[in-house]
């Protein structure tokens, strides 16, 4: 027997869908949550936007399918946090939370005793990731970043969990999948404990582009039909993504003046200059090579960056 979808105080009875907000634990927190319960028995999907504010067109396309999908047409159940960072949303505060200044995908499992970041992880690890079959986190390029669609899944995960989640990439309309050595992030934990997980990325640059979000809702429609949550007689061509294992993520040895010299999805060589930072006065400070050959993954757009800041990130094709 079909039973109740319960998050955090929210509920939803078989064959109904809920939407409001739940309290972060002790804290007078709250983020959006739509609990869609089936009218049939199946799988649970989880999927989470917004993680860090400023990647748009996650949120808005994980706003329009939790509006549009019927419950009597769902077979499972399907939990669509829709954006998770709230504070950093409305504050358009790229990367962090801003009450704590922690990356949320950088904490997890998180805390409950711990800072309004880490009992967000913990609300979502204990909360949701515990009650879902998979769990698809959305993003996108930063407020200053550009990229080129793709995807990461936990490279420390069991080999049955990677299987599974290439298994769901083939359905999505992405070239690439990137192998990822983290360990806290909210998609590799969340495989790692034992919950298929994937990141996956599309759009950028503070911008919320109709073709993007519309790009999004395709991707996370297949997914459904692939779990066989939301079946449609759409029929959705299966092609896994170029698996990328090494991948190269440049930080900013100095602040400066930043100018990139490639651009997301372009294929790049061995030795190709990708970018220098110069001061203020237009003096080099640093120039920055590729070590092999690859693609960009994603990039830097502002002129602005401090030491240590991403760069460029670009993945090794063989």
């Amino acid at each position: 027997m079909k039973n109740i979808l319960e998050i955090n105080g929210l509920k939803a009875e078989v064959a109904t869908k809920v939407q409001g907000f739940i309290n972060i634990l002790d804290t007078d927190r709250k983020i959006p949550v739509t609990l869609i319960n089936g009218a049939k028995e199946g799988k649970s999907l989880l999927i989470t936007a917004g993680v860090h504010g400023g990647e748009y067109p996650c949120i808005k396309a994980a706003i329009e399918i939790a509006k549009e999908i019927n419950p009597a047409d769902v077979c499972g159940n399907i939990i669509i946090v829709h954006p998770v960072n709230v504070e950093a949303f409305f504050k358009r505060t790229p990367a962090v939370v801003p009450e704590d200044n922690k990356n949320l995908n950088n904490i997890f499992p998180g805390k409950k005793d711990g800072t309004i970041s880490e009992k967000i992880a913990y609300i979502i690890v204990n909360e949701m990731q515990s009650k879902a079959d998979f769990h698809l986190d959305i993003h996108g390029g930063d407020l200053n970043e550009a990229l080129t669609p793709h995807l990461y899944y936990a490279g420390k995960a069991e080999l049955k969990i990677i299987n599974k989640i290439k298994e769901v990439a083939a359905v999505l309309d992405v070239k690439y999948m990137v192998k990822s050595n983290s360990t806290t992030g909210v998609h590799s934990y969340g495989s790692i404990s034992g919950t298929p997980s994937m990141l996956l990325e599309r759009g950028g640059m503070g911008l919320c582009l109709t073709e993007d979000v519309k790009a999004y809702k395709k991707d996370l429609y297949s997914v459904l039909n692939k779990m066989e949550i939301l079946v449609t007689e759409e029929t959705i061509k299966e092609e896994i993504p170029i698996d990328i294992t090494e991948a190269n993520y440049l930080e900013a040895l100095n602040e400066g003046c930043w100018t990139s010299f490639v651009e997301a999805g372009e294929l790049i060589s061995k030795g190709q200059v990708l970018g220098e930072v110069t001061d203020f006065f237009g003096n080099l400070v640093d120039r920055y090579y590729a070590e092999f050959n690859g693609v960009v993954m994603y990039h830097t757009v502002a002129l602005a960056v401090a030491k240590d800041s991403p760069l460029v990130a670009y993945g090794k094709l063989e």
